[in-house]
């Protein structure tokens, strides 16, 4: 199977908590962009990683991914021109095509329907939060009306699946502030809800605030509460909390020993640490044994592939033991922990005998439970996730 991830670097204002690759103002250079882009899909077409050996990889969907930045910046003719250039890699029938979308850009029924048109049948919805002047705080450029708005413009115009964003732990939030949202995202019978802990990064405005004592965000005590929260409401909603920041609506086609239907595609393969192709600005990919990362600036990324060559800024190799860590770390992630099959398929060595010390122990520390099949985080492990990834690192 074959995945895809297409940077998209543009915004209309950098939000105060946002470290990503993204640029605001620079609304000209986006056509250009877009040429550049597929240029470089055209350069990736001799670089296909190889099929993957592991059934659960195997099962996947093939995927192309649109992140940022703000991919529902771009019309939907520069879209359709960069799917066409992709299809060179990543088949579209068949395919989970997904695009991030920030609601204050999402303009009506008729722009998600020509997104539909051309094929993309998951969107993704930064809402972050459902406090207007929590928004505000942020940076963001839409209200929670119009958030609501998007999301019953995406239903009504037919996409299949839906995944809303959303981040706990923000300044002045409290307990109370935060069960009222996820009573109002349970009422909308969200598809797929992604809720993430906020994280300071430095060199961001947000950063900035809090240490200079002008913000104050919800001690780790909090924070851990309203996870807790997330996962006691979610799941007597009916949701399957089936990564540690994702949850899903069940399918009837789903199994306990798989990923749901509804699951992100894209991110299971990361989960699984599949290989991926990346392209854009700033787009890392990962073919084993070597993982790389464009050019950040768009200028230079486009200058680059203007002269013929490909727009990479550093490559990483991988070793044997790099792969066997980041399948652990990444597939602990899920709910159905990492297959015993799946990590012999990708590393070449059972798991038992690679990691046999190492499982033994968080398993007496009640972190982990092994069955015939795989091994997975325990209710606690997942409280402790970070603590039982630097096991194997």
């Amino acid at each position: 199977m074959r995945h895809l991830y297409l940077h998209i670097p543009f915004c209309h204002r950098r939000c105060s908590y946002c470290d990503f690759n993204t640029y605001a103002n620079m609304e000209h250079r986006i056509e250009a962009y877009v040429d550049a882009l597929c240029q470089e899909l055209a350069m990736l077409r001799d670089q296909l990683p190889p099929l993957p050996a592991s059934p659960e990889a195997a099962a996947l969907r093939p995927s192309i991914f649109f992140g940022g930045g703000t991919p529902s910046m771009l019309s939907p003719a520069q879209i359709e021109r960069i799917l066409q250039a992709a299809a060179e890699i990543v088949p579209l029938t068949g395919a989970e095509i997904s695009l991030e979308a920030n609601p204050g850009t999402v303009l009506g029924r008729d722009y998600l329907r020509d997104l539909r048109s051309l094929g993309i049948n998951r969107l993704s919805m930064g809402v972050q939060s459902l406090h207007d002047p929590t928004l505000r705080m942020l940076g963001r450029i839409h209200t929670a009306a119009e958030a609501y708005a998007s999301f019953n413009d995406a239903r009504a115009v037919g996409f299949e699946s839906i995944n809303l964003d959303f981040i706990f732990g923000l300044p002045g939030q409290d307990i109370e502030q935060w069960r009222a949202t996820l009573t109002e995202i349970i009422r909308w019978e969200v598809d797929h809800i992604a809720l993430y802990s906020l994280i300071l990064e430095e060199n961001t405005p947000l950063y900035a605030q809090v240490t200079a004592g002008r913000l104050q965000i919800p001690d780790d005590d909090l924070t851990g509460a309203m996870y807790e929260l997330a996962m006691e409401m979610l799941g007597a909603a009916g949701y399957r909390h089936y990564e540690i920041s994702n949850w899903v609506r069940p399918s009837v086609s789903d199994r306990p020993d798989a990923p749901p239907a509804l699951a992100c595609q894209h991110n299971l393969a990361y989960w699984l640490n599949s290989d991926y192709l990346a392209a854009g600005a700033g787009a890392h990919g990962h073919v084993f044994p070597q993982r790389y990362a464009n050019l950040r600036p768009i200028d230079s990324y486009i200058t680059a592939v203007q002269s013929g060559r490909r727009p990479i800024a550093e490559t990483t190799l991988l070793t044997s033991a790099d792969l066997a860590a980041e399948t652990m770390f990444m597939g602990l992630r899920l709910d159905i922990g990492v297959g015993f099959a799946h990590f012999a398929a990708r590393v070449g060595q059972s798991l038992l005998d690679y990691y046999g010390p190492t499982l033994e122990q968080l398993s007496q520390q009640g972190l982990i439970e092994c069955s015939a099949q795989r091994v997975y985080l325990t209710p606690r492990g997942r409280m402790l996730g970070n603590q039982v990834f630097a096991h194997f690192v």
